[in-house]
């Protein structure tokens, strides 16, 4: 049995690009085994920042030296014309052979009103992700391509292509996104929800037998705060209270400030405590990881949320975290 890894991820909501190729460089150091980062256009809350994930990733692969890097997750609904994505992947696979992966989700309004889209139901977001999968992988076979569903193309071709296609890992939050993942894709990425990380992973599973495939890496993420007192590490990381919302994934909500308001209204402090990894023990991060280790996961992915101290919640991970749990499966 393949040994668990944990992922590290970088928050562009929260920091400034430069701050965290630092954390990138630190995180590696560290020992955490890949680099992933969020892909958005705004913030879920105001203040906050808005780095383009695709830039930064080439500065990651370049400021570290061995681990993988990618997105968690990119959204090629509209803003992203999906051979745009397999472009930009392709030149990282280029540039960084063996090193890249690809997250694929089904997107926000939060990221595709802003610029001009008119928010679609459920049904037409994931129908636009498939589409997208589809010509992602079929441009990375070498195929040129002429319009496919909501997507545009005229002999569309992808004249820098390595040969190698990067992991693709597709985000799920409900069953019909679970079964695109094992269509099109090499694993099914899931926030560490003990409440349905169960029936997704059973609708993956069931889906990847009756289309002939082998079951790629279960992925499950959280989000993480450390700093040294109780209090730091919860105001550090309170902004992604606005996070929480199932509703931000589905309905047309796009302002950040009135989708914290939302949230924080609608959430308690002890409550988003549940949902993230908050506090100032090492120990506790250990507990926590492994509950979510439990729950099948082949890789956590741990999105560094310690506005207090970010550099020194990687640096505790290293020194304290990452060393417990791998001692407890030796």
């Amino acid at each position: 049995m393949a040994e668990i890894q944990h992922w590290f991820s970088a928050a562009h909501e929260q920091f400034k690009p430069s701050e965290l190729l630092e954390q990138a460089a630190e995180a590696e150091r560290a020992g955490f085994e890949a680099i992933a980062c969020s892909d958005h256009f705004q913030p879920w809350w105001e203040p906050g920042e808005s780095g383009m994930a695709w830039v930064w990733l080439g500065s990651a692969a370049q400021a570290t030296e061995r681990v993988p890097v990618g997105s968690a997750v990119t959204a090629p609904v509209y803003r992203y014309h999906p051979a745009l994505v397999a472009q930009a992947w392709a030149t990282l696979e280029e540039m960084y052979p063996g090193r890249t992966f690809l997250g694929i989700g089904s997107g926000e309004s939060l990221n595709e009103s802003p610029l001009g889209m008119d928010w679609p139901p459920p049904a037409e977001q994931v129908e636009r992700m498939e589409e997208a999968l589809e010509i992602i992988n079929r441009l990375f076979a070498g195929e040129r391509l002429d319009t496919i569903g909501h997507f545009p193309m005229k002999q569309a071709y992808l004249h820098t292509n390595s040969g190698r296609r990067p992991p693709i890992y597709v985000s799920a939050f409900a069953e019909h996104a679970a079964q695109i993942a094992a269509r099109h894709g090499d694993g099914l990425w899931t926030l560490a929800d003990p409440e349905t990380v169960p029936g997704l992973v059973d609708t993956y599973k069931s889906a990847c037998e009756d289309a002939g495939r082998e079951p790629g890496k279960i992925i499950l993420q959280a989000g993480f705060s450390w700093a040294e007192d109780d209090d730091a590490a919860l105001q550090g990381a309170k902004p992604f209270k606005a996070t929480v919302p199932p509703e931000f994934y589905t309905d047309d909500w796009h302002d950040p400030p009135a989708m914290f308001e939302h949230a924080d209204g609608k959430y308690s402090d002890d409550e988003f405590r549940e949902r993230f990894i908050v506090g100032s023990d090492p120990e506790l991060h250990v507990e926590r990881i492994r509950e979510i280790e439990k729950l099948g996961a082949d890789v956590v992915v741990l999105m560094n949320n310690s506005g207090a101290d970010p550099v020194g919640a990687i640096r505790t991970y290293g020194e304290h975290v990452l060393p417990a749990l791998r001692a407890a499966r030796v």
